[in-house]
Parts: C-alpha cells; structure tokens; sequence
C-alpha cells in the first residue's frame, strides 16, 4: 500500500525540478497572451510545449523516489492503458460515449492525438497523490479501496475542466452532445471508470505525496482562473474548480494532520 514519504516536501524540491515547474507555471499563465499576440497556432504550440514541461516535471518527481525502471514501467503502463481506452472510447462510444477527435491535435495513432495519452500520464499521478493523502487517514483494511476511488475521483475532476475547454476550441466532438456544457454525463462515469481500472492494475507504491499534491494544486488554481477569466467559461471553471478544489484542500489537510 502506499505510504507517506514524510521527508519529501514541496519545499524539497531539486533545482532542476523546481526550474521547469516554474517553466511550466509560465507556459500555462502565457496561453492567452501568446494568443492575442502571436495567433491560435502559436498558441496551440505553447500548449504542447506547457503539456510536454509539465510531463518532464511529473516524470522527475516519480523518478527521484521510484528510480528509472519503476518509473518508465508506470509511465508506460498508463501511456499504453489509457490509449487502448481511448482507441475503444472512440471508435465504439464505450466507456466514454460515443465522440470523435478533429485533426487539429497531431500526431495521431489510429485517431488518437497522442497527447491525449500524454494527458493521462500528466495528471494521473498527481491525482494519485492527492488520493493517497487522504486515503492514509483510513484504517489500513480500507485504504487501498479508497485510494482507488479517490484517484477516480481526483482524475475526473480534472476532466470536468478540461473537456469543456477542449470541446470548445474543437479538439473532439461528441456525436451526441450532453448537459454538462456540452459534455454527456456518460463521459465522467468513463473517466471514473478507466482511472480506477489503471490505478488498480498499476497499484503505485511510496507515493512522493507533497510535490505531487503541489501539481495538482497548480494545476487547479490556474486552469480555474484561465475557464473563468480568459476562455469565457465559467460554468465549469465553478463546476470543475469546486471539485479540484475540494479534492486539493482536503488533501492538503489529511497531509500534514498525517505528518503531525
């Protein structure tokens, strides 16, 4: 089961590590500056430049606890999961409901853009850490149960950001649009699902909790203001930020009650 590492805190963080998470801060605060100023393509660049920094970031985080062959095993594990979810979301409406993707996202393997998987590496872990903070205040017989759903939980709050978002700049189309902003509510129940199903079969262990729980934190705060301020989405920015929020604080609470 995994545990706290209690002497690996925010504060911790390696010069190189704490450089590209500064880098990526950046990236996602200039998305629409570089819009306005330099056009949608090059803003389109900056958001696969932010994906990839924030990548790097999550990598070096896992990779100064687990090592290199822990970490490239997990990372490969939820690259080659979550796209065969995707392939079979796509082309068979299970079990995200039946949608699409455009050809904007490049490149792509049998219509996935392969950032999507990236996506799920990206955020997977952190959503782990998250889980993994609150689920060690749980007795031991129960903890590895909601670990799981709280990485379910944690995953999908995300996705109840970034859809949207990504629906309106025509990234994916939904054959049959729902009432989420668009989005059916099938979609969360798939998110749920998946990320659940990857979490178990992968099992992570020695959780580097804090700095993972500072990603998905950042990621929370920003990604809320921009759907609220710049892309002109508030409904989900209030939707999917109260629930990344609640996720975020209860998790930042369970951690440092546990390391008292």
């Amino acid at each position: 089961m995994p545990k706290v590492n209690l002497d690996f805190l925010p504060r911790s963080l390696t010069p190189p590590q704490t450089a590209l998470l500064t880098l990526w801060v950046l990236l996602m605060v200039s998305f629409p500056i570089v819009d306005w100023t330099l056009g949608w393509q090059a803003m389109l660049s900056a958001v696969v430049f932010c994906l990839l920094t924030q990548l790097v970031v999550v990598i070096l985080i896992l990779w100064q606890i687990w090592g290199t062959v822990k970490t490239l095993g997990v990372g490969l594990t939820i690259l080659v999961l979550s796209w065969i979810a995707e392939a079979l979301g796509s082309h068979t409406g299970f079990p995200f409901e039946a949608y699409s993707y455009t050809d904007i996202l490049q490149p792509q393997i049998f219509n996935i853009p392969l950032q999507i998987p990236l996506g799920w590496l990206i955020m997977l872990p952190p959503s782990w850490g998250v889980a993994q903070a609150i689920a060690n205040r749980v007795k031991s017989d129960w903890q590895f149960p909601v670990f799981i759903g709280l990485s379910a939980l944690a995953m999908t709050a995300w996705d109840l950001l970034i859809d949207p978002m990504m629906v309106t700049w025509g990234m994916w189309v939904w054959e049959t649009p729902g009432t989420y902003f668009g989005i059916p509510w099938g979609n969360f129940l798939g998110w749920l699902l998946t990320a659940g199903l990857i979490t178990a079969i992968i099992r992570p262990s020695e959780l580097p909790i804090a700095p993972l729980l500072l990603v998905y934190t950042i990621t929370w705060l920003l990604m809320t203001a921009g759907l609220a301020i710049f892309w002109g989405l508030p409904g989900p920015a209030l939707a999917g930020g109260f629930a990344m929020g609640g996720l975020t604080v209860l998790g930042w609470r369970s951690f440092f009650k546990t390391s008292e």
